[in-house]
C-alpha cells in the first residue's frame, strides 16, 4: 500500500473527504495510506506548521493534488507540491469530483509541465498503484 499526501486547498476538504471515503471502501479499487494535513495545526506560525507538513511529507512517496479552478492560488498548495517535488515524490494532478473539464495548475505542475486529469477514482487508484 502507497502512503500518499493529498494536497488541496482547505476549501475543498469536504470533497477531499470523499476520496477519503472511497479508499476505506472495500467495494472501490483505490487503496492508500493517507499522510496528509485532517485537521487544521492550531498555530499561526508558518514555520512550525511548515515543519509539520513537512515530516509528513516525508513519510510519503506520492503527492496527489487535487485540483479545481483555484488552487493554483494557493500558497500552501504551492509549497507542499516544491516540498514533495523536492523529495522526488511521484505527482499526481487530479481534478475534484465536481471539477472543472479546463484549469490553470498550480505553478510548480506548470514550471515542470505535469499533466493533470479529470475526476476518474479508478484511474487515480492504478496510478497511484504504479507510482
Amino acid at each position: 500500500m502507497k502512503r500518499v499526501f493529498l494536497s488541496f486547498r482547505a476549501e475543498d476538504k469536504q470533497q477531499v473527504a470523499g476520496l477519503r471515503l472511497l479508499a476505506a471502501n472495500d467495494r472501490f479499487n483505490i487503496e492508500f495510506y493517507d499522510e496528509s494535513v485532517r485537521t487544521p495545526y492550531d498555530s499561526t506560525d508558518p514555520a512550525y506548521i511548515r515543519r509539520r507538513i513537512r515530516e509528513k511529507i516525508s513519510r510519503t512517496t506520492v503527492t496527489v493534488c487535487l485540483v479545481n479552478t483555484l488552487t493554483h492560488t494557493s500558497q500552501w498548495v504551492n509549497w507542499e507540491l516544491e516540498e514533495s517535488i523536492d523529495k522526488g515524490n511521484a505527482i499526481i494532478a487530479m481534478g475534484l469530483p465536481s471539477g472543472p473539464t479546463s484549469i490553470t495548475l498550480p505553478e510548480p505542475l506548470r514550471r515542470l509541465k505535469y499533466p493533470w486529469y479529470t475526476w476518474d477514482y479508478a484511474a487515480l487508484g492504478r496510478m497511484i498503484d504504479a507510482a
